[in-house]
């Protein structure tokens, strides 16, 4: 029998339980130790999901001399810091989109991970959607070519909250966050670099201190184009809706969801092992360490995203 990949999760927040979710479904694979700030909200975690260490130290968790891996869903400020500490650790590493906040950081987190030759992962999850797998694959058979993708990610944030409408202690950001969804999966659907990009966004929030709605412009080197629209101010659907635009059909991606263009849904049930697009990340990460390769969205593999990022985030400070 394949040894037990112990594993600690930091960040016990909205989306560091929708992880302990899909982890549930994985064999092989058991949380140890669960790190975030608020410790009595943590036990409480730690406690639904039979989590027996409980820290509001990452430190801590890395000291444990059993842990193979961490997967970290901690504020974006603290994404590239702790990822470093995580494989300076010798522990294998699935971080959160975004792999970090600034390209320095990112850089610092690529050659590290090649130093060390650990698993280092960043949660990419539109690589995984079912959704979107079903559109890679059918450009892939050739049977589909994007010729333009419109993406919108639209959510009601004036006031610093998550998913759940709790407090946050950091302020989320279009640009570092958000885009890189769409920027990443772009390039990646495409096979395909960006080659030109551009960017406008609206005024600064007096509080929160960053732009609330952004527009960004991509070109591949194919031809193929993607114009996405970002938004705090959305107050209507909230989330992230993508539709492709190809040579051949028309589909409209809503998370695991596809449809499409007259909105008829596609069974994508067969695409992979499960419908949930974080524990197909999740199955991907503990594939690559049981395998010994590098995982699909590795660290370097998503590097050229917050390549492009940085360079957009340089357009807006004109």
């Amino acid at each position: 029998m394949a040894k037990t990949i112990k594993v600690a999760l930091a960040g016990a927040g909205a989306f560091g339980i929708k992880h302990l979710d899909g982890i549930k479904n994985i064999d092989g694979v058991e949380v140890i130790s669960l790190i975030s700030r608020d410790l009595e909200k943590t036990r409480e975690v730690a406690e639904k999901y039979g989590i027996q260490h409980v820290t509001t130290e990452l430190s801590e968790s890395l000291a444990l001399p059993e842990l193979d891996a961490v997967i970290l869903c901690t504020p974006t400020q603290m994404h590239a810091e702790q990822t470093i500490a995580c494989l300076k650790a010798g522990k294998h590493v699935q971080v959160e989109i975004p792999l970090a906040d600034s390209l320095k950081g990112a850089q610092e987190v690529v050659a590290l991970a090649k130093q060390t030759g650990l698993v280092a992962m960043c949660g990419h999850t539109r690589r995984f959607n079912p959704s979107h797998q079903y559109v890679h694959k059918e450009v892939a058979a050739g049977r589909f070519n994007i010729q333009q993708m419109d993406v919108q990610t639209y959510f009601f944030r004036r006031t610093n909250t998550n998913a759940l409408g709790q407090a946050r202690s950091w302020t989320d950001h279009l640009l570092w966050h958000h885009a890189a969804h769409t920027v990443d999966l772009f390039a990646y659907q495409c096979g395909s670099p960006i080659v030109a990009a551009n960017a406008m966004q609206g005024p600064i929030h007096p509080v929160l201190g960053i732009a609330m709605d952004m527009s960004i412009q991509l070109k591949a080197a194919n031809g193929a184009i993607c114009t996405l629209s970002l938004s705090f101010n959305n107050d209507g659907p909230l989330g992230t809706y993508f539709r492709y635009i190809g040579d051949t059909a028309t589909y409209l991606a809503r998370y695991d969801d596809l449809f499409t263009g007259k909105e008829e849904k596609i069974d994508v049930s067969q695409v992979d092992v499960s419908m949930n697009g974080i524990e197909l990340q999740d199955r991907e990460f503990f594939a690559a360490i049981r395998e010994g390769r590098a995982p699909n969205s590795s660290v370097a593999g998503v590097l050229a995203c917050y390549e492009v990022l940085h360079q957009l985030e340089q357009q807006l400070a004109v």
